[in-house]
């Protein structure tokens, strides 16, 4: 075995890693160094064997792995519920009799299983069910807002004249996410509310209520007629 290279002591830091790795044997032949560096704690105030210094950066490795593991298994729980409470409200829409079920149904489910404190729903077309606020006359501000919707919408205050589809006109509220309700172009809204500015934000996710939106949109379509 060829003798290692003499290092220099004017290497730079770079040169000497670059030189031990590619010169692991060199730890073969002064195993006893390994035994005898020391360095400096890694949350100070002495100094420990570079054995030791490695366990600690493995075990702080491992507590990072752990705690990433615990957020994956965390969200996947809160995910499946989700996707269980999705589940529950498609199949209570589809079980429907009725615009007037579905809708009662719509309110129930985001209600109790989601928790959403505040909910309105208006539709411009179709033959309007009797003594149902959800058909009365919107602006057109609206209906061109909806229109312009790809994706669930957030907003701090209710919009153009959506306040007054809540009860207060809905100054309680400072959390607010608009759902397009859509066939081959837009046919409605779907407004969920909460007092707490936090409860609905872009940062959050979209992809659960971009499905609500969907889901409630086919649902609605069949009691609806252009």
């Amino acid at each position: 075995m060829p003798a290692p290279e003499r290092i220099d002591f004017d290497m730079r830091s770079e040169e000497v890693a670059r030189f031990l790795k590619e010169h692991p044997e060199f730890f073969e032949e002064h195993a006893e160094l390994l035994a005898s560096i020391q360095i400096p704690h890694p949350h100070g105030g002495r100094t420990i064997p570079l054995a030791e210094r490695q366990l600690l950066t493995l075990r702080d490795r491992g507590r990072v792995l752990e705690t990433k593991l615990h957020e994956l298994v965390q969200f996947g729980e809160e995910n499946d519920s989700i996707s269980e409470r999705v589940h529950r409200i498609t199949l209570a829409m589809l079980a429907a009799r009725s615009a007037e079920d579905l809708l009662d149904s719509l309110y129930r489910n985001l209600r109790e299983d989601f928790g959403v404190p505040a909910v309105a729903v208006r539709v411009w077309v179709g033959k309007p069910a009797q003594g149902r606020t959800e058909f009365a006359e919107v602006s057109p501000e609206v209906r061109r807002f909806a229109e312009s919707l790809t994706v669930p919408h957030f907003s701090d205050v209710p919009m153009f004249d959506s306040g007054a589809w809540f009860d207060g006109g809905g100054t309680t509220l400072h959390s607010l996410a608009y759902l397009p309700l859509r066939a081959e172009q837009a046919f409605g809204l779907l407004v969920l509310g909460s007092a707490d500015e936090k409860r609905f934000a872009a940062d959050k996710g979209t992809l659960y209520l971009a499905r609500m939106g969907e889901i409630a949109s086919m649902a609605l379509k069949r009691y609806i007629s252009e």
